[in-house]
């Protein structure tokens, strides 16, 4: 692990690649997590975190999963099967340290979770001060709910996008590039 000054240096010259996960249950709402710590405090968001140096993608799943949610050994045994819905990416004007003039920049491997409806709300950690389930389309229409979390619920369930600028950040796509 990095000590917090190494971190911070690394945060502020380079992107950091995370899984979040958005989680659904009974394909009607969605667990988010009031957020702590900066990027992104005192905001509804998904939960996630950061890959770390080479782990793989799935071994972030689960190690994310059971740790903010329990789900880690579910995903692992293959009873509940995350679903990759995108790339993204996320601009934060600031950083975990509260830094001045450091800012923090994600790519993020965006993953559907669907649970069964009797899923427990985890206990709040380091990372949320409460989770709550939260109708789908009422998320995407509230104001403490970060952009980022409603551009994931557009790219999960299509049938939001008549939410008026809902969609300000869509996933990375192919086209997104100039043709040579």
């Amino acid at each position: 692990m990095l000590d917090r000054q190494a971190f911070l240096s690394v945060v502020d010259r380079t992107a950091l690649v995370s899984v979040d996960l958005i989680v659904v249950r009974d394909a009607s709402e969605v667990l988010l997590g009031l957020r702590k710590n900066r990027p992104a405090k005192d905001v509804w968001f998904v939960p996630g975190g950061r890959i770390f140096k080479n782990e793989k993608i799935a071994d972030a799943l689960i190690r994310v999963a059971g740790s903010e949610l329990g789900l880690g050994e579910e995903i692992r045994h293959g009873t509940i099967h995350p679903k990759p819905i995108g790339c993204f990416e996320h601009f934060y004007p600031d950083c975990f340290a509260e830094e001045p003039r450091i800012s923090t920049h994600y790519v993020v491997l965006g993953h559907l979770v669907e649970v069964p409806h009797d899923f427990r709300l985890p206990a709040a950690d380091t990372q949320h001060a409460t989770f709550r389930w939260w109708p789908i389309e009422e998320a995407a229409a509230a104001r403490d709910v970060h952009q980022y979390t409603k551009d994931y619920l557009v790219s999960a369930y299509l049938d939001l996008k008549h939410l008026p600028k809902l969609a300000a950040h869509s996933p990375v796509a192919v086209s997104d590039f100039p043709n040579p």
